[in-house]
């Protein structure tokens, strides 16, 4: 491990703290650190002494090239990460300094296992995505990719929609809900687990399709080899515009008649893991802390 990029919200002083307490270790460990140029404002990060081993860099040049992407923040911070870095295989280190934390590997008072990975006894965990396009009149019009879900709803209007779910050629059923969402097993512990969803082993090469708020006692969550193509057909009568949100963070309008297709993608995310049975024993201290 010779670099590493430390990526956090460098205004938040938890935060800042925290990231220079992470770089003391990196670089006592022998990495050279980068950060982003703005860190320089952070009075943390001013009084960190280290020299030629610190450099302060544009935002692209952290996610070209570091042997470990380190993110201080929660899964939203994480979430940002995946995106910016996606397609370089950069592992990420995620540091809980959030409120729940499912995707960081290590707390706050767990710093110290900074030097387990800097003597490479560590593994890398490998993530499923989906690639979510949108369809009108038959043709591609956008294309994103998502680590936790792709979602389509009214958008901010309480009001049901009439969605309709094919996998392949097949109709599912037509659920009229306030939305569906799609999530990847990483997803399945976000936004579809306060839906109703089921919790899927990150390890499952599978996708789960859970409705929200249905109105029918008979629609319920779905789960489906993540080697199909489902598409979501926007049928509102009443409502002609709906919303497809993607990692919460990418909001695109759906017309009548338009789909969102998922699709398995050809990219994953690269978590690091220092901690032996980490998803189950994890699981189960975020589930008591909510």
């Amino acid at each position: 491990m010779k670099k590493v990029s430390i990526v956090t919200n460098f205004k938040t002083p938890e935060k800042a703290s925290t990231a220079r307490a992470a770089a003391e270790i990196f670089i006592s460990c022998g990495a050279e650190v980068l950060m982003p140029v703005y860190a320089r404002e952070s009075e943390e990060i001013a009084a960190l002494q280290a020299g030629a081993q610190l450099r302060f860099v544009p935002n692209r040049e952290l996610y070209e090239g570091p042997d470990i992407l380190a993110v201080v923040g929660g899964d939203g911070s994480i979430l940002e990460a995946v995106r910016n870095s996606a397609g370089s295989g950069v592992p990420i280190l995620g540091i809980n300094r959030g409120r729940l934390g499912y995707m960081a590997e290590l707390e706050l008072s767990e710093l110290p296992l900074i030097g387990e990975i800097s003597a490479g006894r560590y593994t890398v965990e490998k993530r499923s995505m989906i690639d979510v396009g949108v369809e009108s009149a038959g043709r591609r019009v956008s294309t994103f990719t998502a680590l936790n879900d792709a979602v389509v709803t009214n958008g901010s209007i309480s009001r049901i929609i009439d969605l309709q779910l094919y996998e392949g050629d097949e109709l599912v059923g037509t659920y009229r809900a306030d939305g569906l969402i799609v999530s990847t097993p990483t997803g399945s512990t976000a936004y579809s687990l306060s839906a109703g969803g089921p919790i899927l082993d990150p390890q499952l090469s599978a996708v789960c399709v859970t409705p929200v708020c249905a109105h029918s006692f008979a629609a319920r969550p779905m789960v489906f080899p993540d080697s199909t193509v489902l598409r979501i057909v926007n049928v509102s009568t009443r409502e002609p515009n709906v919303w497809l949100t993607v990692d919460g963070r990418t909001n695109v309008r759906i017309g009548r008649n338009d789909a969102v297709v998922i699709t398995k993608s050809g990219s994953s995310a690269s978590f690091i893991r220092v901690k032996k049975n980490r998803f189950y024993r994890l699981l189960a201290e975020k589930l008591e802390s909510v």
